[in-house]
């Protein structure tokens, strides 16, 4: 049972310097262990949680020890526990974690236990960031007729956030149109250091999004994980973790001229890739680190997930002091956030003698050498310099179908495809741009590449350039402060002139050019099969060409108004015309005055009407909030291990199945299970929304999993689409219709190649296969939130060995497959050896992938939140 803190003697008062205290917190250097000052800053943001949570409880005296050890620790893949300070939620993930928690409440209420206990313990902040990007050149009733649209459309869901505001204790909800949900971390709810009750912490955050890790530029501690486990952490359970090892970064000099912070991200996220630091945190330093702006850390901070780290994380020092000043943060509130973090050994004085920390591998990046560049066409961590990309380009279309291919035949290559726009007649060629976006958290956080954009527009608009009509061109800022300092700068005009409409496609290798981390096939439109991410200014410069198959160095992007050639050159902003718009168009008062209206609300917000009551109303002919099964039949005693017993193959994937692939986001598709189930209950084509808004239905999500229509399953021999073979008779059919599996007492598993569930955290990825009945997913290896979000709903995850595949195995996916597991949890070990047999004789050893005792606990309960009603119920506080 928990006891007193062992550690309330380092508990220390921070005075103020003109008298009075900031508050109490428990002290580091009080401890007097030498350790400590070697610890890298990720580190010993982990070890004061530790210390201030210890209750020999959940959080034990020797854990403290592991991570002050660390430099010992690490290597040994120890297990420690984290309780994060607050968990963010955006709304697509947080309208099924309110359900979950309802669904909690229900089942520990039906189960005899006192239901107000599922409550978060934890500050939760959930913004609702699914909301109208409108172009500012319309007029106040434009505005105000798409915010009515987007009521209308998300009303019960909004509505039920807003119940769930009221109805759970310690959460925020910041209401439709303040922005999207990282930015809003960054610029408003990102605290740095925490005053609760007098006691003084470290910021840090879990996040239902893999980009919470945006929060890192900022000096907070902040990673993605499911949306699963991050109800747990809500709920007061601490976080199980393997101590990680932390990559040490180090920058040098300044960036060139005409490089932007996006070269300078992508060029980190291969050197991470290639490093390897999947499981890691990444910390940067040296004397680059004062050349970098906010902006510029949060940018890298961003692409955590797409170079494959926990974090990679930026220590507080006076660039974010600067920066919490610029976006409203109070004198006072930055003064005791700066006197903690010195006090306590977690602030970065470049202007004093640096103690040389102690990393567990080390990498250094000389700015000067950052050239501009792009990524894809299919992944973020494939690099092209910019001055390399008509060559590359023309190797994508000779190679073989991959992630650097189309397997274009030189007698197509040159293939032009006649449509009508319009009415006007007009080609496509082989990589012309059809979408050009300026899009996603990552760029639209940062004023230099945003208004950098704009300069390019400018330029090109007093060239006499036009970008052709059929481009489809966008700008979905971040935030509400984007909008203000483009119309204060002046610059929106020449955004606005770049004019939006789809084209329609032909057999063209057609390409998207976005600013955003994500570029996987299909993700972006299903028909643009080449996707590259580029810097703002980038977008707009392919848009104007409207190609990428373009050498920017020697060919010219277009004819001016005088019939002039216009070059890449003549478009291009210096670093000092940026700098001096961001200066003199960035202001601290477009800050205060954007996140003002998250106090107040809006009108349509805050006349919601929503029922009172911590227990909530289901309504059954609901198609956005249902009650999920989850929680059905459950009793007090847990049901322990399964193994799987003559399963069938659902689906056999290559490489880089990512979330997307196993449960879109995206619009619903007219011929789908999903659609099919929609219309069955009346609801117009034009109001299926998508499948991101109607995650609070787990009907319409299981009729969703795998329904991407770019999916490759190895078992439909070459036929792409979101179908299977039903094994036992051989019909070829939608996914969903395979849950008949379940219904026959059929187990099912899911073989992968590498890199399983890469891309967004998303919880409905595992929710949804759990719900087709799949007991385990064997793969060459996982990506980390998801094989978490797998563990969490009681699917087991294996990995093959290495140099092993099912190709390699010889398994065709046709075979029925047994996993035995011994039916005590007691006799399973975290990473044990696991035989697996087939019914052709073949039999094989795969790595069992629950990586800690805790994790064995929650299979051993059938999910994470499970585990957590039950422990709840029989816990006596």
């Amino acid at each position: 049972m928990a006891t007193e803190n062992p550690f309330k003697t380092i508990l220390k008062t921070l005075e103020k310097p003109d008298g009075g205290e900031f508050g109490k917190y428990y002290s580091l250097p009080a401890l007097n262990d030498t350790r400590i000052e070697r610890l890298p800053y990720t580190i010993r943001i982990l070890l004061e949680s530790a210390i201030r949570n210890c209750d020999e409880f959940q959080v034990k005296s020797k854990d403290v020890e592991k991570i002050i050890d660390w430099e010992n620790t690490s290597p040994k893949q120890v297990e420690i526990p984290f309780k994060p300070a607050r968990v963010l939620l955006q709304d697509f993930t947080g309208v099924p974690a309110v359900v979950d928690l309802a669904c909690m409440r229900d089942a520990m209420n039906n189960l005899g236990g006192d239901s107000n206990k599922i409550n978060p313990l934890v500050p939760v902040d959930l913004v609702i960031d699914h909301s109208v990007q409108v172009d500012v050149a319309r007029s106040e009733n434009a505005v105000q007729a798409n915010m009515e649209l987007e009521f209308q459309r998300n009303r019960e869901r909004f509505g039920f956030l807003k119940w769930g505001s009221s109805a759970f204790d310690n959460m925020l909800v910041v209401p439709p149109g303040s922005g999207i949900v990282h930015q809003v971390n960054l610029e408003y709810l990102g605290r740095v250091v925490f005053n609760r009750e007098g006691l003084l912490y470290p910021d840090s955050v879990v996040g239902t999004d893999s980009h919470t890790t945006m929060i890192d530029g900022l000096g907070v501690a902040g990673w993605g994980v499911g949306g699963i486990e991050a109800e747990a952490a809500m709920l007061g359970q601490p976080m199980s973790m393997v101590l990680p090892g932390v990559v040490g970064f180090k920058l040098l000099g300044k960036l060139r001229n005409g490089v932007t912070a996006t070269d300078l991200v992508l060029t980190v996220t291969q050197m991470l890739r290639k490093h390897g630091v999947v499981g890691k945190f990444v910390e940067f330093y040296g004397e680059g680190m004062s050349e970098l702006s906010l902006a510029d850390r949060a940018t890298i901070a961003n692409m955590s997930p797409e170079y494959g780290a926990t974090m990679g994380f930026f220590p507080v020092d006076h660039v974010t002091l600067q920066y919490l000043k610029l976006t409203g943060r109070t004198d006072d509130a930055i003064k005791m956030i700066e006197a903690y973090l010195r006090s306590n050994k977690m602030f970065v004085d470049y202007s004093e003698p640096q103690v040389e920390r102690v990393y567990s591998s080390y990498l250094e990046l000389t700015l000067e050498d950052v050239e501009p560049c792009v990524s894809g066409p299919k992944r973020p961590h494939d690099r092209v310099p910019l001055k390399e990309m008509k060559a590359d380009w023309h190797s994508c279309l000779d190679s073989r179908v991959g992630f650097k291919g189309f397997a274009i035949p030189k007698e197509s290559q040159s293939k032009v495809v006649d449509f009508t726009f319009h009415g006007t007649t007009a080609q496509l060629r082989q990589g012309d741009v059809v979408i050009a976006a300026i899009t996603s958290c990552t760029n639209t956080s940062n004023p230099s590449v945003m208004l950098g954009a704009a300069l390019v527009a400018k330029k090109a608009c007093e060239l006499g350039l036009e970008v052709k009509p059929w481009i489809k061109t966008s700008l979905a800022p971040g935030s509400g402060v984007v909008t203000k300092y483009l119309q204060k700068s002046g610059l929106q005009k020449y955004l606005n002139h770049l004019g939006f409409n789809i084209v329609g496609y032909g057999y063209i290798v057609a390409a998207a050019v976005l600013s955003g981390n994500r570029n996987f096939e299909g993700r972006v439109h299903p028909l643009t099969r080449a996707n590259y991410l580029a810097s703002p200014p980038l977008v707009v410069a392919y848009a104007l060409a409207g190609t990428v198959n373009i050498d920017f160095e020697s060919e010219p992007i277009g004819l001016g108004k005088d019939g002039k050639k216009i070059f890449f050159r003549d478009i291009w902003p210096s670093n000092e015309e940026v700098a001096e718009v961001v200066q003199s168009s960035v202001l601290p008062d477009m800050f205060k005055a954007t996140y003002e209206a998250i106090t107040k609300g809006n009108p349509m917000w805050n006349q919601l009407s929503v029922p009172s009551g911590t227990l909530y109303a289901w309504d059954p002919t609901s198609t956005y909030i249902h009650e999920p099964p989850y929680f059905k039949s459950m009793t007090m005693s847990p049901p322990g291990p399964h193994g799987v017993k003559d399963a069938y193959c659902l689906l056999n994937f290559g490489d880089s199945i990512t979330t997307d692939h196993i449960s879109p986001a995206g619009s619903i598709h007219k011929d789908s299970p999903a659609a099919k189930y929609l219309l069955e209950r009346g609801v117009d084509r034009r109001d299926f929304n998508s499948y991101g808004s109607r995650r609070g239905n787990d009907e319409v999500m299981a009729r969703g999993t795998f329904a991407n229509i770019r999916i490759v399953n190895k078992l439909l021999k070459g036929e792409v689409g979101p179908k299977t073979i039903h094994i036992p008779t051989g019909e070829n059919c939608p996914c969903l219709i395979l849950q008949r599996y379940k219904s026959e007492g059929h187990d099912t598993i899911i073989l992968a190649g590498a890199e399983y569930g890469s891309g967004s955290s998303r919880d409905w990825a595992a929710k949804g296969p759990m719900l087709l009945g799949v007991k385990a997913v064997i793969a060459k290896s996982f990506e980390r939130i998801h094989r978490s979000n797998l563990v969490g709903m009681g699917i087991i995850p294996l990995c093959f060995k290495p140099g092993e595949d099912a190709e390699t195995l010889g398994l065709t996916g046709h075979e029925r497959y047994g996993i035995d597991l011994p039916s005590s949890v007691s006799e399973i070990r975290p990473g044990q050896d696991v035989k697996v047999v087939t019914d052709n004789g073949k039999s094989f050893t795969c790595t069992l992938r629950f990586d800690t005792e805790v994790e064995l606990a929650y299979f051993d309960h059938g999910g994470i939140l499970q585990f957590v009603i039950r422990n709840l119920i029989s816990t006596k506080h």
